[in-house]
């Protein structure tokens, strides 16, 4: 935000309104003034703030325009050191030791479930859910080696990866990491299509001006490829910046795609606390 900023002259201060899966922040917004001085930063979740089934304080369909897709956090799947450590050669032993692999996950219904449903769905690998009060806990079962498999985000896996704590069996994004070329991603490992759905992006009211929303954005996109934002952050996130429609569609796939595993798996959402 401070590129965004020093690009338009004005300063942008940051409220956070947490809770709920975000539905507190995502009201906020959703009833400010159509103006271009308030915006949301949203994550993951609100592509599946379509499929809950709860009464909403907004128009869950057309309460907000999309502005861009900030990034996608780089993200492996982590496997404890006594699992094969070839996507190709788990997913074998999965199948062949069925209901003896734990993966872990952040909660039941929450992100790394539908995951761990994906993962299922994408490779017929038989998994047994185990389900903590945070991912942080989850990490910590599977160095201790009472899971054997969680998502993880890339910055948080590094250091148990380089003690041999943890192993990777692939990147979650679909593409490579510029600053660790040599890491394969899932999906080219035969996981067709699969990504660790963790992003970032911007929002405004439904109502404001096109004019507004396109000068936001291309200035998101003109500080998302500042080179000393590209040096800080590169190997951290997958940096994007969307235009408006890049963005409406990509949010439009995600609820789809969830839309369907939900639909296949009977797993119900769960918000987060």
């Amino acid at each position: 935000m401070a590129k965004l900023a020093e690009n338009l002259l004005q300063p942008f201060v940051i409220d956070f309104k947490a809770g709920a899966s975000g539905i507190i922040g995502m009201t906020y917004v959703a009833k400010a003034a159509p103006d271009g001085y308030t915006l949301l930063m949203s994550s993951a979740s609100l592509s599946m703030v379509p499929l809950m089934e709860i009464s909403m304080p907004f128009d869950r369909l057309n309460a907000f325009a999309p502005v861009s897709l900030l990034s996608k956090r780089w993200a492996v799947m982590a496997v404890h050191p006594s699992m094969p450590t070839k996507a190709a050669d788990f997913i074998a032993y999965a199948k062949a030791n069925p209901d003896k692999v734990n993966f872990g996950t952040s909660g039941s219904g929450k992100a790394q479930h539908l995951t761990g449903a994906w993962m299922a769905s994408v490779t017929g690998a038989p998994v047994t859910y185990i389900h903590y009060k945070s991912s942080g806990l989850a990490q910590t079962d599977l160095i201790g080696g009472r899971i054997h498999i969680t998502p993880m985000t890339l910055t948080s896996a590094l250091p148990h990866i380089k003690s041999g704590k943890i192993r990777a069996l692939g990147l979650a994004n679909l593409q490579r990491n510029p600053a660790y070329p040599d890491l394969p991603t899932l999906a080219e490992q035969g996981w067709a299509g699969f990504e660790y759905s963790s992003w970032q992006g911007v929002l405004a009211p439904s109502k404001t001006p096109l004019a507004i929303v396109n000068l936001l954005s291309a200035n998101i996109a003109k500080g998302i490829k500042d080179p000393e934002v590209i040096k800080r952050l590169e190997s951290q996130t997958q940096l994007i910046g969307s235009t408006p429609e890049e963005f409406a569609r990509y949010m439009s796939t995600e609820t789809e795609r969830w839309r369907k595993l939900l639909k296949e798996t009977g797993i119900e959402l769960s918000m987060d606390d």
